[in-house]
């Protein structure tokens, strides 16, 4: 008589074991042909890869599972020691248990490639990403697996959380910047690509958002590497958002002879004229140019505004627009004027004499008819 699966039967064991494996073997291929037929073929017509890879690894852990049970039934088919009986059954256990650890994290990795993928700043996370969930799975099975064999995790879990504290002490600006790039990839304030400026200064396009440091490319083809830490708590303008056309400010200054409405629109018409031939020039919204700020010194100065596609666009405009004005003015005969103040000095006679001796003398300051009052002199200082 052989037990077999809790059934008693009434055939000798070297009888039903060689039926009980072709019975598995024959459910193997059957399995087999089941996947060909139906899941592989549905799982080749979806747009994913990760249905792929996952049916294989399921099945051949079903494969692994048949084994095991096959394990299972010869040792419970046969008289032996009820101690090595029960070492077989834990470690029939032990080999489920490690195989849906690995189907667990193998399904969450894989999820984890075929998303990272498409999202950029995953993309470049994806190596530490699987190494947790490999960590964070294993431990988990490994709970299971010891609890299964009446031994005490807690004490282990008081180790590993007096453990983690000491790690977390002596990691801690590490720990501060890995949580620091957390928060970077889940609130998403700057993308790989965007150009940002700092408040201390540095900016330049987005290289790469790491676990612990930021790179970021200058406009000098230079790299700043800033602690993500730092990085979040900085005041950030992004420029490309909300999107990743800017806004170019040009003064322009001419002279006070000329006439405000022809300097509008002869700065309109260069603008405009311009789209379409310079890169990276906007034609919407339309360029306009404005009053402002208004009278300086020693020019009329107006604003002339217009759109860019993206931050480094504006240097590329401003010298094609500059040389553009440069040239219309020159034909419209409206003067770029020179940096000159003029002083004019309340009560000063305009009538100075210079001696030989080069002294030169200028009225008064106080324009007293006497000249008694103080004067500005002006000495030539003597040789050696």
């Amino acid at each position: 008589m052989t037990r077999l699966m809790e059934v008693e039967i009434f055939l000798p064991p070297w009888v039903v074991l060689p039926v009980f494996f072709g019975l598995l073997i024959l459910s193997g291929k059957l399995i087999d042909l089941f996947s060909q037929r139906y899941l592989r073929r549905w799982a080749a017509h979806t747009a994913f890869k990760t249905d792929d890879l996952f049916l294989q690894s399921l099945i051949w852990s079903i494969h692994l599972w048949l084994v095991l049970i096959g394990l299972y039934v010869t040792v419970n088919a046969f008289e032996l020691p009820a101690r090595l009986v029960h070492f077989a059954s834990q470690a029939t256990f032990i080999g489920f248990v490690l195989t849906l650890i690995y189907l667990g994290s193998r399904f969450l990795i894989l999820l984890i490639r075929e998303y990272g993928s498409q999202y950029e700043p995953i993309r470049a996370s994806t190596g530490l990403l699987e190494n947790l969930t490999r960590a964070v799975v294993l431990l988990s099975g490994l709970m299971v697996i010891l609890d299964s064999l009446d031994v005490s995790i807690a004490p282990l879990l008081t180790t590993l959380g007096i453990g983690s504290l000491a790690v977390a002490l002596a990691l801690q600006d590490t720990l501060a910047n890995f949580f620091a790039g957390l928060y970077l990839l889940a609130d998403r304030p700057i993308q790989v690509g965007d150009y940002i400026r700092l408040d201390t200064g540095d900016e330049g396009y987005v290289e790469r958002i790491g676990w612990r440091s930021a790179r970021i490319r200058t406009l000098l083809n230079n790299i700043v590497i800033i602690p993500n830490q730092k990085l979040s708590q900085s005041t950030i303008t992004n420029y490309c958002l909300p999107d990743s056309c800017i806004s170019l400010r040009m003064k322009i200054g001419v002279s006070y002879d000329s006439d405000p409405q022809l300097v509008e629109r002869f700065l309109v018409d260069v603008a405009q004229e311009a789209v379409g031939s310079v890169e990276g020039l906007l034609g919407e919204p339309a360029p306009f140019a404005r009053f402002i700020p208004g009278f300086s010194d020693f020019s009329l100065d107006f604003t002339l505004a217009c759109q860019v596609r993206q931050f480094a666009d504006q240097y590329h405009v401003q010298h094609e627009l500059h040389k553009r004005i440069f040239e219309r003015f020159k034909q419209e005969g409206i003067e770029i004027p020179f940096p000159i103040r003029t002083v004019y000095l309340k009560g000063i006679t305009p009538a100075s004499v210079t001696g030989q001796d080069g002294v030169k003398a200028v009225g008064s300051l106080d324009g007293s008819p006497d000249g008694q009052g103080e004067r500005l002199i002006g000495e030539r200082r003597p040789d050696g």
